[in-house]
């Protein structure tokens, strides 16, 4: 129950960000932040200075009016409101409204005591105490300044304030577009910071693939930034050592090999004299002989793989390419492997095929996957070639599968098996007395070198057994 829950789980799980994502990513979200931040902060600050500007100069204006309307009635007795919405006219004062006796007196029109909030109001008539509010009359915005005036009443006047709130509204849509643009060119700094932050990482990789592909000499160039510096050291310490390490290995297996050989063959030619009169020795030491043979036979094809592999290591494997009718090829090197018996199957496209190739080393190739065969599937197979098309290549391909019968390979060992002195392991097991696990690994070298592949996997027709495929490119014959 646990398993599929988990698995939905991980494909659910967004993908991890690569490097550069994430600094690109890091940047645009802070010039994002900034870009908020000025914005908000630039109209706060704009948005606060103009109102209180405004506020000032309504204050003002308000109560110089207002102690003009309370000198001009204490001149007479009793005062008028007609008198005192002259005084007001004389000041140019129109959006004013005055308290008087307990009733409202106005000057124009909406600017009534019904647009005055009632709190203001009851503050300035009730409490006696001067204040200011900003309202909306008919969708315009004023400041309404009440002054409270002794013996008198109250007076209130409208300033508009609707050029100040255009302002803003003119000032927003400006920071807006300069944020965008601050984020835009955040972005691409962030993009060009992306790439140089992760320049170092990529000539990484690309030396490192190279090491991986046989170049052990490349190294990092020296920098001066004292970041990168540690970088490059420890990596080209790390290339120094590999490569020390690889020629000393390379040193070592080319060595012991030149060295066995010679009493090898020594050994092999006292075997030959030996057989030459196995009539005339007893039955125990004919059978002894018959374990020496087999054992000098698989010495020798120990120190050969040996050696190729250390001319592989030494860069020193020249082919000698020529153009091979594939399924002609294919009958002769079986017919000169260790089983000639194999059978061959051949499609009709396949029978027309061309291949370019080193000869000797593709037959190496197929006695190999014979040997192969005959020690760990079974002790039989056989072989077909097929031609497939591939969509994304303009020629063809010929495929040489070597199938046996034996208990096949785990999954998780595919691609092991191909490795120097890989034996397998776990259910698929293919081991044995008779290899030291560089039959297959010296197939894929010769197949990599030829520009092709190959690989393992089940037999197409369900049955137990493991199926070897190579791939080579290939050309056809016109019929």
């Amino acid at each position: 129950m646990l398993g599929p829950i988990r698995r939905l789980i991980d494909r659910t799980r967004p993908a991890s960000l690569g490097l550069r994502r994430r600094i690109l990513l890091i940047i645009t979200l802070g010039s994002i932040a900034l870009s908020l931040f000025l914005a908000i902060t630039t109209f706060g600050l704009t948005r606060s200075n103009l109102v209180d500007e405004r506020d000032d100069a309504a204050i003002t204006a308000s109560r110089r009016n207002a102690l003009t309307m309370e000198r001009d009635l204490r001149a007479l007795f009793p005062p008028e409101p007609t008198a005192a919405q002259a005084s007001l006219d004389r000041t140019g004062a129109e959006r004013y409204t005055i308290f008087y006796q307990g009733q409202f007196w106005y000057g124009l029109a909406p600017y009534t005591n019904e647009s005055i909030p009632p709190e203001l109001v009851e503050e300035v008539v009730d409490d006696g105490r001067s204040s200011r509010q900003i309202v909306r009359i008919d969708d315009e915005l004023n400041i309404v300044v009440g002054w409270s005036v002794p013996d008198i009443g109250a007076y209130f006047e409208f300033f508009p304030i609707d050029d100040v709130d255009s302002n803003l509204s003119n000032l927003r849509v400006a920071l807006v577009l300069a944020a965008l643009i601050t984020t835009g060119l955040g972005v691409l700094l962030g993009v060009f910071a992306a790439r140089r932050a992760v320049r170092p990482l990529g000539t990484a990789a690309q030396a490192a693939s190279a090491i991986a592909g046989g170049r052990l000499d490349t190294r990092l160039e020296n920098t001066e930034d004292p970041d990168l510096r540690i970088l490059t050291e420890s990596f080209n310490d790390m290339a120094e050592a590999l490569e020390q390490r690889v020629e000393r290995d390379a040193r070592f297996a080319s060595d012991v090999s030149h060295e066995l050989r010679s009493p090898l063959m020594t050994l092999a030619a006292s075997v030959e004299v030996m057989e030459a009169r196995r009539d005339d020795l007893p039955e125990r030491a004919q059978s002894a002989l018959t374990l020496l043979s087999s054992d000098v036979v698989r010495f020798q094809g120990l120190v050969e793989d040996l050696l190729e592999i250390s001319r592989f290591d030494a860069g020193a494997i020249r082919l000698n390419m020529d153009e091979l009718l594939a399924a002609e090829f294919v009958r002769q090197a079986v017919a000169v492997s260790s089983d000639p018996d194999t059978p061959v199957d051949v499609s009709e496209r396949a029978e027309l095929a061309i291949i370019r190739g080193d000869k000797r080393r593709l037959a190496r190739v197929v006695a190999n996957l014979i040997d192969n065969a005959r020690a760990y599937g079974g002790g039989s197979c056989e072989i077909t070639m097929t031609v497939h098309n591939l969509d994304s290549e303009p020629m063809s391909h010929i495929r040489i599968a070597v199938e046996d019968s034996g208990l096949g390979v785990a999954e998780e060992e595919r691609s092991l098996i191909f490795e120097r002195f890989a034996r397998g392991g776990g259910a698929g097991r293919r081991t044995g007395s008779e290899g030291a696990g560089l039959g297959l690994s010296l197939v894929d070298e010769h197949i990599r070198m030829h520009g092709g592949r190959v690989w393992v996997e089940d037999r197409l027709d369900g049955e137990s057994g493991a199926r070897f495929v190579i791939e080579l490119l290939a050309s056809e014959l016109d019929d």
